[in-house]
């Protein structure tokens, strides 16, 4: 055996032989070889007699203590520079007299032989890799070739490559043996293609590698060659590419359709998806054995543009299957092997046969696509022209790849059930698409997020309130799916009841933060950080003109103008309603009637190529651009999220566009009233005057009575300046403004009371009535209906 490694002080030094030496049952060197004094620098004479522990640099406590001889064990040999040799030895017993006979070789060269030999035992042990040891005539020495790994017969030894394969395909590889052993250069996975010489009719595809082996001198000892069927590492690949591209997406058709594509053509020329029509809504397919009306339809198609004109033409649902041993085999999730014609014998309706038989295809492989417990579908590969038909050992392979993709395209009929009821349940929270109010007509459209994203809590609101006036709101909540749409349906709710409160935009979203902060104490603690949101609220006053709005981090709105100039608000954005301690802040601005206002969430104006900066000024190009006087609203909305939303948008969108109207001026009065109690016969009079110019005789005695109460509690328990204002419309609206900022309160006065009854009496007369506070005071209003005559 000859061994090399480094001697004492890292000088290099080949060994011929493992060192040998023989010691009797005390441990003395009775005989020292040559190796020996090669490994160690001790000659016979200076080592012989003596005991073999002098010769040991750190003898271990177990050999100290041992009173036998070793078997085996690793020590330190003195060497005779002074420096240490770390030793491998095994002992064994000579025959006759009590002498042992001690091997002994560097550690790392042992170690080093140890896991060369676990390796190649190793890839020994592969079926699907072929080792074959050659000498210098390339005649096989070594080989794992058992019965199925190459030609179903056992290789022996002494054979050569003509024995096994045909005579042509052995010559070539004997070829690139040859130069590797010449030359030294390996030739890593060459592709050869090579027949059998017991079954010259079938070819087969091997990649081989192969290396020079060499002996201590580097003299050329032979070949190592490595044969890997190429069909074998092609069904890797194909497993791993299947792994990379199908499940991909959580959307069942691109599932599909990236099914179809890894398997063509890397498996067969043709190949089809076909799903349950109950798989496409994200709902369970029924459990079917036997013929009938599968219900099935066309998926996916690969190559997209096929011989399947009907197919592709209609995607009409297949036609009923007849009930056939081949149909049963199919729905138990066994994959079924038949040749075209078979195939078609079995379908026996020629309807099927146009539907799933390609002209050209010759074989198919049918594989049920099965995930737990169903059935959801089936891939079909065909194979045309002159290609090969399919092997047992693809079809087992076509098992697991069909049963991957069937986990990935059931997760995807999952998500779609899911996402359709979030988008189902978000889209029955948003209000009615369009309205019709005295301030202004409004339309909103909502597109639900693409691509796997979900619903993401989107929202827009039109909140008719008291003098005719609106509220505009544009929401984006946190998150996706149901909790967002959950989430967005109480904030919604909330916004709502906040805004019959008629207060401040400021003060709004401040009590809207409040109520967000509370649902995030409320829920779960991993879930704190997913409640929240943006909102932007604004009101519209048709009287006067003017909208007032806030921001809880929210983007701005886009004025369009009736001349048709668009801009976006400048307003000064609070913080999301998540977060607090930063009060929010109104801007007013005046809007000419006409003019359509643009709410919208962020979804409309970011995307993967551009962020609000970029969006916020194309939003606005386009609505100066469709917003036109004789368009619909809500036909203007859906051209806008048409132009500007992604096909398979990441995010909601939402929009909602308010055109403007002002209750013109004929139909207002107003007066300023004195800090005087007189002023309140000289506001009778007012009303009186006014109602007959508007021929509303009918309502003379009940206003005058809500005037006179709503006028007394102002100049008592109000501050000037003050004023009146009547309003006409679909009803009368009486309002009294002072610069005081208490509360009224309506209550019931006792019998003995002198007053107390002056609001009692306005909620009495009027249809309804309220106050509300604005940065200057407060006002108290009463409404009327006006009866219309036929």
């Amino acid at each position: 055996m000859r061994v090399s490694g480094s001697g004492p002080s890292g000088r290099p030094q080949a060994f011929e032989y493992v060192a040998a030496a023989v010691l009797d049952d005390r441990g003395t060197v009775l005989r020292w070889t040559g190796a020996a004094k090669d490994l160690t620098g001790f000659t016979a004479e200076e080592v012989c007699g003596r005991p073999v522990q002098e010769l040991v640099a750190d003898l271990p406590d177990e050999l100290r203590r041992a009173t036998e001889m070793p078997v085996s064990g690793r020590v330190r040999l003195w060497h005779r520079s002074g420096d240490s040799i770390d030793v491998t030895f095994r002992t064994s017993a000579v025959e006759g007299p009590a002498e042992f006979l001690v091997l002994a070789a560097p550690a790392q060269h042992v170690v080093d032989h140890e896991q060369g030999a676990a390796l190649l035992r190793a890839l020994s042990s592969q079926d699907r890799v072929t080792i074959a040891l050659h000498d210098t005539d390339l005649i096989t020495v070594q080989t794992n070739a058992m019965p199925g790994t190459l030609d179903g017969r056992q290789v022996q030894p002494g054979t050569r490559l003509c024995d096994v394969l045909c005579a042509e395909d052995a010559e070539n590889l004997e070829a690139v043996l040859r130069q590797v052993l010449e030359t030294g250069a390996p030739v890593i996975r060459r592709s050869q293609h090579v027949s059998w010489r017991h079954d010259a009719a079938r070819r087969r595809a091997l990649s081989l590698s192969a290396f020079r082996l060499e002996d201590a001198r580097g003299r050329p000892t032979g070949v190592a060659a490595l044969y890997v069927d190429s069909d074998h590492v092609q069904h890797l690949d194909l497993t791993r590419e299947l792994a990379e591209r199908v499940g991909s997406s959580l959307d069942v058709v691109r599932t599909a359709r990236a099914l179809a594509d890894v398997l063509v053509p890397a498996f067969g020329d043709l190949v089809t998806v076909d799903l349950a029509q109950s798989v496409f809504d994200g709902e369970e397919p029924p459990k079917h054995l036997g013929g009938g009306d599968l219900g099935l339809r066309n998926a996916a198609l690969a190559p997209a543009v096929t011989v399947w004109p009907t197919r592709t033409e209609h995607g009409d649902l297949f036609p009923p299957f007849p009930d056939h041993p081949l149909l049963r085999r199919f729905q138990q999730g066994e994959t079924s092997l038949i040749a075209a014609d078979g195939y078609g014998a079995a379908l026996g309706d020629p309807r099927l046969v146009e539907f799933l038989i390609p002209q050209q295809g010759h074989s198919v492989m049918v594989a049920p696509l099965h995930a737990r417990g169903l059935t959801l579908g089936g891939v079909s590969v065909w194979r045309c022209g002159r290609s090969d038909p399919f092997t047992e050992d693809e079809a087992d392979l076509m098992t697991l790849l069909a049963s991957r993709a069937a986990l990935a395209i059931d997760n995807a009929r999952r998500y779609t059930r899911e996402r359709r009821a979030a988008v189902a349940l978000q889209q029955s929270l948003l209000p009615p698409a369009t309205t019709d109010t005295p301030a202004a007509e409004t339309a909103g459209v909502y597109l639900p997020a693409g691509g796997g994203a979900g619903s993401s809590g989107d929202w827009y609101d039109a909140i008719a309130l008291p003098s005719l006036r609106l509220a505009l709101v544009a929401g984006d909540v946190v998150g996706h799916g149901m909790p967002a749409s959950t989430t967005m349906g109480r904030l919604r709710a909330a916004i709502q009841t906040l805004a019959d409160l008629e207060l401040e935009p400021d003060e709004l979203l401040t009590r809207l933060a409040d109520l967000v902060q509370r649902l995030a104490a409320e829920a779960p603690p991993d879930d704190h950080h997913i409640v929240g949101g943006t909102c932007l609220y604004a009101v519209y006053d048709p009287v006067t003109r003017r909208c007032a709005m806030a921001s809880a981090g929210h983007p701005p709105p886009v004025l369009v103008r009736p001349d048709g100039t668009a801009e976006a608000v400048e307003i000064s954005p609070g913080p999301p309603l998540a977060l607090s301690g930063m009060p929010y802040e109104t801007t007013v601005i005046d809007v000419e009637p006409g003019s359509i206002l643009a709410l919208y969430t962020d979804g409309l104006v970011e995307r993967g190529d551009r962020d609000i900066g970029q969006g916020l000024p194309r939003l606005t190009e386009a609505l100066a651009a469709y917003c036109r006087p004789d368009r619909a609203l809500d036909e203007t909305g859906r051209a806008l999220l048409a132009d500007l939303a992604d096909q398979a948008p990441r995010d909601d969108a939402a929009l909602l566009l308010a055109r403007t109207r002002a209750v013109p001026a004929a139909d207002t009065a107003h007066w300023e009233i004195p800090a005087d109690l007189a002023a309140v016969s000289k506001a009778r009079e007012w009303v009186t005057r006014q109602l007959t110019m508007w021929g509303l005789d009918d309502l003379l005695f009940t206003t005058e009575l809500i005037v006179s109460e709503l006028v007394t509690n102002a100049i008592r328990y109000g501050r000037p300046p003050m004023d009146l204002r009547l309003i006409r419309h679909n009803v009368l609206v009486c309002q009294v403004t002072d610069s005081s900022s208490t509360q009224p309160r309506l209550r019931r006065a006792r019998t003995t009371d002198e007053g107390g009854r002056g609001l009692f009496l306005v909620a009495q007369l009027g249809g309804r009535w309220g106050c509300r506070h604005g940065q200057n005071g407060k006002t108290i209003w009463s409404e009327q209906a006006i009866q219309i005559s036929p």
